[in-house]
């Protein structure tokens, strides 16, 4: 097995040293990379509108002013701006983004964020508060998430986010595994459903992460997934369930293979770890994911999504106090004098994770129940329809992320014509699809068959009149369609240079 795994490796890394130097060069013939930059530019600058619609209507700053604004001024004008843009999500517009939304609860939030504005969890000795409140915050997730079931000694942190709470989770990992199994080419294996945060941490950390394809309902392939492991696997990861489609991988299956095999194994549970526990309570066939499988070592799950705290939180759990201590980070010799902290930052926005706590203890057990109640019947019938629509296909089985695509039809100029209609969609790719991620905002009245009526008007839209220019389709199509991968990435960091333009 460990040389099968060993052989696919080397093949998949060496068809990609195959690819990235055909690219190479392929741009070095004289003009082809000045056609990219003409290209990539005529692309952007159709989407440049929607990204600095205010230019015209607002004073922009590219230096400080001479004299400071009057703060009732600059109230005002931000009042202006929250007032253009928060209809579309108020009114459930957004495929998630925000998760809960209430004006009266986020009022709430407010307010708890402005008695606690200038707390630092770095400083416990002067805001002691904050620490009580991280630590509730992890207990009352941990004890949602199968604490109860297992040894007692789940453990963890609170983050800034799902992503730094992988982060964490596969440093955590890598530093484990050097340290009691002498691992020094670190390496994990996760599906290609996968979130780009895993990449990430092996960008940041020197992880070798290797994609494994998905089966044919969207969920891990176990079989695939085992022959990948090699003598330098230190982690498998799963999702519950995964960003793209909303499918919960075989979490029971993949963490009992780590476990055999002397692994970590990681739920990504970012989307689903305050929704799948209630989901299981209220009746739906949920397979476990969570502490009460022997093999699961580390969890994240998002307080921020339909936990229902404020931007940013989350939570990164471990199966014990002594994995946990491999996320620290110490200073012992510095002249400041001891230092630690225990995530990636150092001051930590207090007010956050107070926000966080009075979310998750506003709402309690029977406001999750109703919430997930709520989505799950929302996105049902949500589903029902997408699949009435002939020219479109639902992909796999999922609860309240919904992806479909279209056997017949371009999904992206659906995904565009959608976006005409005020609709904040999410594009995915490979195979191309859009997906909805249903939130409380869809809950409201009428939200779900107006999507319903606007994605039937989008498909016939497609399905009648001549192929349009602009929108988001060109460029999916460029990255789902290029062997190049270096000229998609080339894009992107353009796409992301764009967003810092004044």
């Amino acid at each position: 097995m460990v040389l099968i795994g060993f052989l696919k490796t080397l093949l998949t890394k060496r068809r990609a040293h195959v690819m990235r130097t055909i690219e190479k060069g392929v741009r070095a013939i004289p003009g082809v990379e000045a056609k990219i930059g003409k290209e990539s530019a005529t692309m952007l600058a159709g989407i440049e509108a929607s990204l600095k619609p205010y230019r015209s209507d607002f004073e922009t700053f590219a230096r400080l002013p001479e004299k400071g604004r009057d703060p009732d001024e600059i109230l005002r004008e931000m009042e202006a701006l929250r007032a253009r843009e928060e209809s579309r999500w108020k009114n459930g517009f957004v495929s998630g983004g925000v998760y809960h939304g209430d004006e009266a609860f986020v009022n709430f939030l407010t307010r708890v964020y402005a008695v606690h504005s200038q707390s630092n969890p770095l400083h416990s000795d002067v805001w002691p508060s904050a620490s009580k409140f991280e630590a509730e915050i992890v207990q009352m997730a941990a004890n949602m998430l199968g604490a109860r079931d297992a040894d007692g000694s789940v453990c963890g942190s609170v983050t800034s986010g799902g992503t730094e709470s992988i982060l964490l989770a596969m440093k955590t990992s890598r530093d484990w595994a050097r340290k009691e199994k002498g691992i020094t080419n670190p390496e994990i294996v996760a599906p290609s459903t996968a979130h780009p945060a895993f990449d990430k941490a092996g960008q940041y950390f020197g992880i070798t992460v290797t994609r494994v394809g998905v089966d044919a309902n969207y969920r891990a392939d176990i079989a695939a997934m085992e022959k990948a492991i090699t003598r330098n696997t230190i982690a498998i990861i799963g999702s519950a369930p995964s960003f793209p489609h909303g499918i919960i991988d075989p979490i029971p299956e993949l963490s009992e293979l780590a476990r055999r095999e002397g692994l970590g194994f990681h739920t990504d549970c970012c989307l689903g770890g305050f929704v799948l526990p209630w989901a299981e309570r209220l009746g739906y066939q949920i397979p476990q994911f969570d502490f009460r499988l022997p093999g699961v070592t580390s969890i994240s799950a998002d307080t921020h999504k339909f936990g229902y705290a404020s931007k940013g939180t989350s939570v990164i759990l471990y199966r014990s106090p002594d994995l946990r201590r491999y996320q620290y980070f110490t200073a012992t010799e510095w002249p400041g004098g001891l230092y630690f902290s225990p995530t990636i930052a150092g001051s930590r926005p207090g007010g956050l994770v107070a926000a966080c706590w009075a979310a998750m203890v506003a709402t309690g057990e029977n406001g999750y129940l109703d919430s997930t109640k709520r989505i799950l019947e929302a996105a049902a019938k949500i589903r029902s329809g997408i699949e009435s629509i002939a020219e479109l296909r639902v992909l796999g089985d999922p609860l309240w992320i919904i992806a479909f695509d279209s056997p017949k039809l371009d999904i992206y100029r659906i995904l565009d014509a959608m976006s005409a209609r005020g609709w904040s969609l999410n594009g995915l790719h490979k195979p191309a699809a859009v997906h909805l991620c249903v939130t409380l905002r869809h809950t409201q009245p009428g939200v779900a068959e107006r999507f319903l009526a606007d994605l039937k008007r989008a498909v016939e839209e497609v399905r009648t009149q001549p192929k349009s220019s602009g929108g988001m389709a060109p460029m999916y199509g460029m990255a789902g369609t290029l062997p190049f991968r270096g000229v998609v990435d080339d894009m992107l960091r353009r796409f992301i240079d764009l967003l810092y333009k004044v």
